[in-house]
């Protein structure tokens, strides 16, 4: 890839996102999203945090893993499920990371 595509590459993405993100603001109060999409909204981060967490927590040199060595998504499971019972963050993180080092000194 040369020098020149590179650049455009990077002004074409710039231009694409910030016409994505100025289409809500050019609106001003006069763009009003139906309810649905206002409802459908409210999931986007935890799908997004799922799109970036689990292929990184899965994947493995050999592909994905579900195998007891593969400490990081028993880790992962170990915090959500504490999140769920607590609806502590810093729990979660504390406890996700204690399973962690347990499993990784342990097997």
């Amino acid at each position: 890839m040369s020098t020149l595509q590179i650049w455009l590459a990077i002004l074409g993405m710039t231009f694409v996102t910030a016409l994505t993100r100025a289409l809500f603001l050019l609106g001003g109060e006069r763009t009003v999203l139906p309810p649905r999409v206002q409802r459908m909204l409210r999931y986007a981060p935890a799908a997004a945090l799922a799109a970036v967490v689990l292929p990184d927590v899965l994947a493995t040199p050999g592909g994905l893993s579900f195998a007891p060595s593969n400490h990081e998504f028993y880790a992962t499971l170990a915090g959500l499920g504490w999140y769920v019972w607590r609806r502590s963050m810093l729990g979660t993180i504390v406890f996700g990371m204690v399973v962690f080092t347990v499993l990784r000194l342990a097997l």
